[in-house]
């Protein structure tokens, strides 16, 4: 019976509340809802990223030590996650239970036809558009992530600053447009982002893991995020082919190509990170024997001089 009730007040706070019910996206009501709000910020997160980037560089300055506040970040990132994640299932769950999603005015649509293909004329109001709110929120704290490797000096930081702009400008065209696909979308980047940022977590506590285990985990979910995606989209093709149209295809359409241009970027990282790295164990390697070669020699040589030297005494 307990067991029951906490989960019963988890999804009361998450899908039952007044505030995730009732919610509705308005300029007036909702932060950072105006376009003027989204381009001020993101040109001044720009400005900033490049500014704090190049002080970085001219004063040669070597990896600085942020102490907890990688691992205070990766774990709020996860949290964050975790709760848009289970928020919008049980959304989700409640919209199925409460509406059936009906078509207005056509036939039923099931409840995966739903996810992908919002009907024509949905308005950015009620609970999935709350958590898909939430979601929009947290790609501001996750800007937070670059100035963390720019300090780090990390490779391609620069590049992270337009991949977390791509993040957030994606995020509030789902709201601004009503974009149909987001429910995918979101539990797919949410629950992606839970594993990653607490696998950072795990890592920057010290406590201990496999070698290479983070680039094989990230690389795993990115090719499983992207194969789900690459899926989805051709279901919501299809079904916006089918049912004569889906809410917010023009949106649609310039969110695909910032996505096509992150997996670009992603596939072009990984692909010269892995190019380096074999050619960096080829050397090593070719170092090796060639050091190899070189004392077997000077073995060699010593050893005729011994037997010379012997053959002198005698």
């Amino acid at each position: 019976m307990e067991n029951s009730s906490s989960g019963g007040g988890i999804a009361y706070w998450m899908a039952e509340h007044q505030a995730v019910v009732g919610f509705r996206w308005s300029h007036a009501q909702s932060w950072g809802s105006t376009w003027s709000f989204l381009v001020s910020s993101l040109a001044a997160f720009a400005l900033l990223a490049v500014a704090v980037h190049l002080f970085v560089r001219v004063l040669r300055l070597k990896p600085l030590p942020l102490g907890p506040i990688p691992a205070v970040h990766s774990l709020a990132m996860a949290l964050a996650s975790a709760a848009i994640f289970l928020g919008l299932l049980l959304s989700v769950a409640a919209e199925i239970r409460d509406t059936r999603w009906y078509w207005r005015g056509r036939s039923r649509t099931t409840a995966m036809q739903w996810l992908l293909c919002f009907p024509l004329g949905t308005r950015p109001s009620g609970r999935v558009f709350f958590w898909s709110y939430a979601f929009y929120l947290s790609r501001f704290v996750h800007l937070l992530r670059t100035f963390i490797n720019i300090l780090r000096r990390r490779r391609c930081a620069l590049a992270a600053v337009f991949r977390h702009s791509a993040f957030v400008c994606m995020s509030f065209l789902w709201l601004e447009f009503s974009q149909s696909f987001q429910v995918v979308a979101i539990l797919s980047a949410t629950l992606t982002q839970t594993i990653v940022f607490g696998y950072r977590f795990w890592v920057g506590v010290g406590l201990p893991v496999a070698a290479r285990s983070g680039a094989v985990l990230v690389l795993a979910c990115q090719v499983a995020l992207t194969g789900c995606n690459l899926v989805c989209h051709l279901g919501f093709l299809l079904l916006h082919f089918a049912k004569g149209g889906c809410n917010g295809i023009g949106a649609w359409v310039f969110n695909s190509v910032l996505n096509a241009a992150l997996l670009f970027l992603f596939v072009d990282f990984y692909v010269k990170t892995e190019v380096k790295r074999n050619k960096n164990e080829l050397m090593k390697d070719g170092g090796g024997s060639n050091h190899l070669h070189h004392s077997g020699s000077q073995r060699h040589h010593h050893n005729k001089h011994l037997a010379f030297e012997a053959t002198k005494e005698q």
